[in-house]
């Protein structure tokens, strides 16, 4: 007889949404989770001067209707963005030109997303070569493009399947800014509310090392211990699920579908100041670079704290990853100085979280499927097995790669698992 009905291995925002649908469902369920602490691509780190920063996932909006819902439940205090001024381009151009750039991209986007995947003019593709073909558009516009991929999905365009992220774009449905809103007292918190209720049925630095399917129940080893369940779900993104031994081994479609991810690759840094300095030049603390590609930043003051958050994506993530990080903040500073004044040289405190080859994740924000042969590898990993469910924000049916997906991945998971439970759902 299994020890539970369920494991739930993984305790970021999949795993505790999961957790907490089939504990409410009544279930005996047990989350182990490899870090010593939840919220596996969120996190939060203290200023010396205490404040509290999100160093992973941070951003939502309005049309994260699970996010927002969560948020509200949970007493979460909900700030907008200041986003009033001028955006800033590097190199600097006239923002007239850089909104005009940007709206051939969006335009370039919705052409990619309005794509037939079932032309076979199309198979095997990277996205890259994909733009490649757009030889009818400008130059600034399709490298603009390529940046807005090492951006947001954090690899290059020459590593990520077209049809892939097709399927991605469409799933991300917002009408409001992505970056509308964040937590005033961090994502991270947020995180630690929902494992509140866990209690002890949820285990930290327990790292699940091997599962064994057996004939009515399913062994997990987590540090040395044999635990048992009826279901088990893999709340963790497919490249730390293929790091799990599995036995027996796992069909040859399930194995090839796990195979085809590789992680993004980012870097965050949080660079605070005495005062918003730069909407004394009537700029909004936004910056685009064109070069390097990859970069962004943005104004997330609020409260006491005055600051703007960097993201580095993809190839450039990788390369700074390999150099001293002093050398990274330095160079960020002196970028933030080109583009926002001589103010931006003078920071009150730096925060830096490099998630490229993380030990938990193996890098953020999420993986991208670059195996051209595997169209089908999402489908194949939902289905999963009679007893073992693959569930991680990647493969969400709405806003994948973000924390919103993560929610819907693991409510979705926790419904296919108390159907295979027989539990009667409303």
């Amino acid at each position: 007889m299994a020890d539970h009905d369920v494991i739930v291995v993984g305790a970021g925002f999949t795993g505790l949404a999961a957790s907490r649908a089939l504990i409410e469902a009544g279930c005996d369920v047990i989350t182990v989770e490899a870090r010593h602490r939840v919220g596996g691509r969120v996190e939060s780190d203290f200023l010396p001067d205490g404040t509290r920063v999100d160093t992973g996932g941070q951003f939502l909006c309005r049309d994260m209707v699970n996010l927002v819902e969560v948020a509200h439940r949970h007493g979460a205090r909900i700030v907008r963005s200041s986003t009033e001024g001028e955006q800033s381009y590097r190199p600097a151009i006239p923002p007239e030109a850089g909104e005009a750039i940007w709206d051939g991209v969006e335009q370039l986007r919705e052409k990619m997303l309005a794509l037939d995947m079932s032309d076979p003019s199309l198979a095997r593709l990277t996205v890259g070569q994909w733009i490649d073909r757009q030889t009818d558009i400008a130059p600034e516009i399709t490298g603009s493009f390529r940046r807005l991929v090492k951006g947001l999905w954090c690899r290059a365009p020459e590593d990520v399947s077209l049809a892939y992220l097709v399927s991605n774009d469409r799933r991300i449905t917002n009408v409001y800014p992505e970056l509308e809103m964040f937590l005033g007292d961090t994502m991270h918190a947020l995180a630690e509310a929902l494992a509140a209720p866990l209690g002890d049925r949820l285990r930290l630095s327990a790292p699940a090392t091997s599962i064994t399917m057996m004939d009515d129940s399913i062994e997990v080893d987590i540090n040395g211990q044999a635990i048992t369940a009826r279901q088990v779900i893999l709340a963790v993104p497919p490249v730390m699920a293929r790091r799990i031994e599995i036995s027996p081994a796992l069909p040859a479609p399930l194995q090839k579908a796990l195979a085809a991810w590789e992680p993004g690759c980012a870097i965050k840094l949080l660079i605070g100041y005495e005062r918003p300095f730069w909407r004394d030049r009537g700029l909004s603390g936004s910056v685009i670079w064109s070069d390097p590609q990859g970069m962004y930043a943005f104004d997330t003051s609020h409260d006491a704290y005055c600051g703007i958050v960097v993201f580095l994506g993809g190839p450039l993530a990788s390369e700074w990853h390999r150099k001293p990080q002093a050398d990274l903040v330095a160079f960020v500073i002196g970028e933030l100085t080109a583009a926002l004044g001589d103010d931006a040289a003078h920071p009150t405190s730096t925060c830096m979280r490099d998630w490229v080859n993380d030990a938990w994740s193996d890098g953020a924000y999420s993986d991208v499927i670059t195996d051209l042969d595997a169209a089908d590898a999402e489908d194949v990993l939902l289905e999963g097995l009679p007893r073992l469910h693959f569930a991680c924000s990647e493969l969400s049916p709405s806003f994948p790669g973000y924390v919103e997906g993560a929610i819907v991945a693991g409510r979705e998971a926790a419904k296919s698992v108390l159907a295979a439970l027989g539990h009667r759902q409303e």
